[in-house]
């Protein structure tokens, strides 16, 4: 089994399929950075449909199982049914899920759905029309969003919904978030503020820590924990005591998962990063476009992979906090 320097194996591999997003959310993509003149990748930097593919091949030969499309936006991707379709159909393939910001969710749902896509998390930061467009960069709505939720649903998809909480932006909002999608019976997950990229201005007060969630929620939907549903899940998991749903906590600066991470990510221009937080990643795509047999690009990311020892969030301090990072908007969450 192929493991790191820290006995992890890979598992999981998320494929950033854009670096462009509709949202210019403060956290990820603040509108200030990434204006009218900021340079995105031009189409022919993007990996293929085909290369995508090839690589989800040599990944799984290596034990992936869990494949989840990120962007960026990744439904700003023309046809992305027809390359989950590909990617459903390959042997070794058990997950197959997409991270999106749900505001065109209400038009691919379906074909989504139909294409193979077994799961779906949707990214709401607030019920409250001005907050969530505060946050969003006045991009998008809470209706738009919810109506994107509603048809994932119908479509048959799992939905999760990923609540980012950042202090003096929304934590007024996690109990009426917590009380608005138990009522529909959808999980909701709470994620404190990370340092993701060099251009969020990240400060370590402004994060709202997995413990003042729970204490919130606590006081008015009393929680149990209960145990993950495998080794490596990043949320913790918490069962309302009434029996009715659940919320999950990703609290990576307070309590960080390094230990247990076997993800992979590839990013929009086909790097192959090892962790959220890297400095720099593995070109994949020249490889590819050179020329190279698939058995030398299993090589390189064999040998990437038993060379791995991130541990960003358990190292996290004044030096790794102001160290260059990737940009989310190439490799997702």
């Amino acid at each position: 089994m192929l493991q790191d320097q820290l006995k992890r194996p890979l598992r999981d591999l998320r494929i950033s399929v854009t670096d462009r997003c509709n949202f210019r959310c403060q956290y990820c993509m603040p509108a200030e950075i990434f204006g009218p003149d900021y340079p995105f990748l031009k189409s022919e930097q993007l990996l293929t449909f085909d290369e995508i593919e090839r690589l989800v091949k040599i990944f799984v030969s290596l034990g992936v199982k869990k494949i989840r499309f990120t962007g960026g936006e990744p439904l700003l991707r023309p046809r992305l049914s027809e390359l989950i379709e590909r990617i459903a159909a390959i042997s070794g393939v058990e997950d197959l899920a997409l991270t999106t910001n749900g505001s065109l969710l209400k038009k691919h749902a379906e074909d989504l759905a139909k294409a193979g896509l077994k799961r779906v998390s949707v990214s709401l930061d607030s019920l409250d029309e001005g907050r969530f467009s505060e946050i969003n960069g006045h991009r998008g709505s809470v209706k738009a969003v919810l109506e994107g939720i509603e048809k994932a649903h119908e479509a048959g998809l799992k939905v999760k919904v990923n609540m980012v909480v950042k202090r003096g932006a929304n934590e007024e909002d996690i109990v009426a978030m917590a009380k608005f999608f138990k009522e529909r019976k959808q999980i909701l997950r709470f994620i404190e503020y990370m340092d993701v990229g060099n251009t969020n201005g990240w400060k370590l007060d402004e994060v709202v820590t997995k413990q003042e969630i729970l204490e919130q929620l606590n006081d008015v939907f009393p929680l149990k924990p209960i145990k993950p549903n495998y080794r490596g899940e990043v949320a913790k998991r918490y069962q309302y005591l009434d029996g009715d749903g659940e919320i999950g906590v990703i609290s990576s600066v307070t309590e960080p998962f390094c230990a247990t991470c076997t993800r992979a990510r590839l990013s929009a221009e086909g790097k192959m990063y090892t962790c959220l937080f890297a400095s720099s990643g593995t070109d994949l795509r020249s490889l590819l476009r050179n020329g190279a047999d698939d058995e030398t690009i299993q090589h390189c990311v064999i040998n990437v992979w038993e060379n791995r020892k991130d541990r960003y969030s358990e190292e996290r301090n004044q030096y790794t906090k102001n160290k260059p990072k990737v940009e989310m908007s190439h490799i997702g969450g």
